[in-house]
């Protein structure tokens, strides 16, 4: 019983830590979209990874950058969820911020389709934790 509890405290913790990376990353792009600050960048790599969901393969395409900011700064940043056609040796702009120009994106700006995949993850997740806290209450 105690090894139940313990993995219902675990998946909690995983759950509210998921739900952290989306809102940081989320905020991230915003940030890098509004920040007005862009430069021409290449795809140095480009992979794709394999993520199962409800029983279902999904594709998840990732892609490294390479750029130099305004201040002349060289910066190399990975991001996932690019499109397919993408590859090595492409040139695309990125835009980032000042302060953190590691966490830039090279996404086209779509503010609400971005909080709205936010608000769909969390309700989710928070879905889960919900789910997890009434197992850890009432017992599996």
């Amino acid at each position: 019983m105690q090894a139940a509890k313990l993995v219902f405290v675990l998946l909690i913790i995983g759950f509210a830590a998921a739900g952290y990376a989306i809102v940081r990353r989320t905020l991230q792009r915003r940030a890098a979209w509004e920040s007005g600050l862009t430069a021409p960048a290449r795809v140095v790599r480009a992979w794709q990874t394999t993520q199962i969901v409800n029983n279902t393969a999904r594709l998840v395409y990732w892609h490294e950058y390479d750029y130099t900011t305004r201040d002349g700064r060289a910066v190399r940043f990975t991001e996932g969820g690019g499109p397919r056609d993408r590859g090595v040796g492409d040139e695309v702009r990125v835009h980032y911020t000042a302060e953190e120009p590691e966490r830039a994106t090279a996404s086209v700006p779509q503010a609400g389709r971005d909080t709205a995949s936010m608000v769909f993850g969390l309700v989710v997740l928070g879905g889960g934790i919900a789910l997890m806290i009434h197992l850890l209450v009432t017992g599996p």
